[in-house]
This record gives C-alpha cells, sequence and structure tokens, in this order.
C-alpha cells in the first residue's frame, strides 16, 4: 500500500453547524454589519485587516499569516438555491451533492471510487471522528475510519487469524440480523467489517513511525489533523482524509465559543503544515474548509441563528491565494430572507478542487458542470 509518488492529497474539513461567515471574514468597514451586530460583532479594533474591506479576528494571527503567505484561497458567497436552513438537510446536501433529493452516496466516496477503482487500497480513504460522515459512504468503496488513532487496531490484533476475523464478522452479522436483515445489508456489513479489519492493521503502524518536533495543542481538532499527518507520513497511500470540529451552532454565546473554536483550527493548522515542511511532505496536500450555511446577518442578542450563503476555504503550498468571488451584499434589497445570499454554487466549489487538484472528471462526482475557479 505505500505510495511510490506524491499523488494528490486531500483533507477534508468540515465546519458541522453552520460557521458565521460575518465574523469569519468581516466586512469591518461596511456600515451595515455594525447595523445588523450591535452586539454580536468583532469590535474594530479586533478585526486583523485583510484589505480596506474584509479582516479576520484577531485571536487567528496564524490563520492570517497563512493567508498572507499566499497559501489561502478564501471562497465567498458559498451555497446553493433554497438553502432549507436545517443543519440533517444542508448537510446532506454537501455530502451527496443532490439539492432536489435525498441522496446516496457520498462525493468524497465518490473520488475514492475514482482514485482506486479495484478498492485494493481500504486506506485510500480515511475518516478521523466519530462513525463515518455521509459524504465518505458508498456501497463498494472501502473507507476506513478512525476514533483514536493511538489505540485504533488493538482489539483486531488479538486476533491473528482470517479464520477467527472471519468468525467474529459472522457474529456481528447474525447478532444484528433480526434488527437490521439480512441479504445485501448484511453482505455490505460484513465487507464494511472486513475492510475495517485489514486498514486496522496497516494504519496502526503509522504511530510507531512518526516522528516530529512539532507539538500540537491538546484539543480535539489538533489531535486530528495530528492523526492526519502521521498516516499521510507514513505513506500508506492515503489520499482524502476527513474530519471536522464544531459546534459551531451559535444560537447563544456566540463571542466566546466562536472565538475558541477558530483559535483551535488556526493553531492546528499552522502546527499540520509546520509538521509536514519538516518532513519535506507538505507540497502534495491541500486542506478544504466548508461549513453546512453561514448564519443570520442580524444577531439575536447573544448570537446568530441559521443564515444561507457561508464561505470556504482552500489552504496549502500550491494554492494560489487570495479572494474569490464576492462578498454577497448586506443590502436588504438583496438579501434572502434576511440572509446573505449565495452567489457560487459549492458544486463548483467541489469542481475545481476534484479536476485542478485531484485529476478526476468532476461531472460524475457533482452531478454535472459548474463554474470552476482557478485557486489551485
Amino acid at each position: 500500500m505505500t505510495a511510490t509518488n506524491k499523488d494528490p492529497v486531500l483533507v477534508i474539513l468540515q465546519l458541522t453547524g453552520a460557521n458565521d461567515y460575518l465574523n469569519t471574514v468581516v466586512p469591518y468597514t461596511d456600515p451595515l454589519y455594525w447595523d445588523n451586530r450591535p452586539r454580536v460583532n468583532i469590535p474594530q479594533d479586533l478585526v486583523l485587516p485583510i484589505d480596506d474591506k474584509l479582516g479576520f479576528r484577531s485571536d487567528v494571527e496564524m490563520f492570517k499569516k497563512i493567508y498572507d503567505q499566499g497559501n489561502m484561497a478564501i471562497v465567498h458567497g458559498v451555497g446553493f438555491e433554497d438553502s432549507p436552513r436545517s443543519h440533517f438537510r444542508a448537510m446532506d446536501i454537501w455530502h451527496t451533492c443532490e439539492p432536489d433529493k435525498i441522496g446516496i452516496n457520498g462525493w468524497a466516496a465518490k473520488i475514492i471510487r475514482d482514485l482506486d477503482p479495484s478498492g485494493e487500497n481500504v486506506l485510500k480513504g480515511v475518516n478521523f471522528g466519530q462513525g463515518l460522515p455521509r459524504a465518505m459512504a458508498m456501497r463498494g468503496v472501502p473507507v476506513t475510519s478512525v476514533n483514536n488513532l493511538a489505540t485504533y487496531g488493538v482489539f483486531s490484533s488479538v486476533r491473528t487469524s482470517d479464520q477467527e476475523r472471519t468468525q467474529l464478522l459472522d457474529s456481528f452479522a447474525r447478532m444484528y440480523a433480526p434488527a437490521v436483515g439480512t441479504g445485501t445489508t448484511m453482505e455490505y456489513l460484513g465487507q464494511t467489517g472486513l475492510d475495517a479489519l485489514r486498514g486496522a492493521d496497516v494504519i496502526k503502524t503509522a504511530p510507531e513511525r512518526y516522528s516530529s518536533t512539532v507539538e500540537y495543542a491538546n484539543n480535539a481538532i489538533a489531535k486530528a489533523f495530528k492523526d492526519v499527518a502521521q498516516v499521510h507520513l507514513a505513506g500508506l497511500g492515503t489520499q482524502v482524509f476527513y474530519t471536522s470540529h464544531g459546534p459551531f451552532d451559535t444560537h447563544f454565546d456566540q463571542s466566546g465559543s466562536h472565538a475558541k473554536l477558530w483559535i483551535e483550527i488556526s493553531e492546528a493548522l499552522d502546527s499540520f503544515f509546520a509538521d509536514l515542511r519538516e518532513h519535506d511532505a507538505s507540497d502534495n496536500v491541500l486542506v478544504m474548509m466548508f461549513s453546512e450555511f453561514g448564519r443570520r446577518v442580524r444577531d439575536n442578542g447573544t448570537g446568530t441563528d441559521h443564515g444561507a450563503a457561508g464561505v470556504a476555504f482552500v489552504i496549502g503550498d500550491r494554492v494560489r491565494g487570495g479572494m474569490y468571488g464576492e462578498y454577497p451584499s448586506l443590502k436588504p434589497e438583496d438579501l434572502t430572507q434576511g440572509d446573505l445570499k449565495p452567489n457560487y454554487d459549492f458544486r463548483g466549489f467541489y469542481s475545481s478542487i476534484v479536476d485542478r487538484w485531484l485529476g478526476l472528471d468532476p461531472v460524475p462526482i457533482v452531478g454535472g458542470k459548474f463554474e470552476q475557479m482557478a485557486f489551485v
């Protein structure tokens, strides 16, 4: 499974819960921002200007440093028409690229399928976190999901024979048969279990091979990025990593929680790329960040409610840094039900990465042709 060349690697970071666009990339010179955000705003003296119109919050200096180095693309106004403002439905749309119906197959799983059509490498796609995101799920596409890399594989390692593992999975299938049925469902469960055991055998070696002078912070997203670094540096052929951070659902007490989340992300990204550069392993890695939608333009007194348009980020050594797209207008007549109106279809954002970074045909992955942007 060892990679023999530097294949492109994609790291997907999902900002779960709907990140507040307005307080992430702050339109600090627009009077309408201050009119709509009398309480939940980034004070003028705490803005790190990007230009004469937009800025970051001042406590994400490392995030700003990445931008200043030319390694970050900010993609404005991302979303889709008729935003449902429901976490579950919106995330389902992002995960399957099916805004008009309930989708089945994940867009990232389709990437894994196209990168490894025979499914030989069960570590071609790896998720770090609880469960498996819908974006990574597709029948016949093996994906390894890891909650804690340091302990992953310990259970499988005590069973050394294939026969014992097969018996274990058979017992599992029979135990759950009354609840979920038999036939194709159980075949899928059985194959998924076998893939997980195969992946565990290999991925558990990554921490053993890892050595670094970089110290990551002690929080969930920093640990996830450290795990990504360990697997990437182990050369196991993984090309799609997935993880998430949150909750960004800041209806209440937004000021403290939103700042904390972005400080953690900023520091984790800085440590991650420092780690990769220390090992001369950063030039083929791209990090993309998205959230299911933005938040309402007007604050609710202590937080913000569900909105529509959001912002996405792309980070990496080979990114053409800068602003892409247009920041949606805050004028009342330009809003959609009081929210920023999306002006860039998220499937175009995906298509840009699939085509320009991974070298794959984006049409069957995102379900059509959409405007691409040249950030890579």
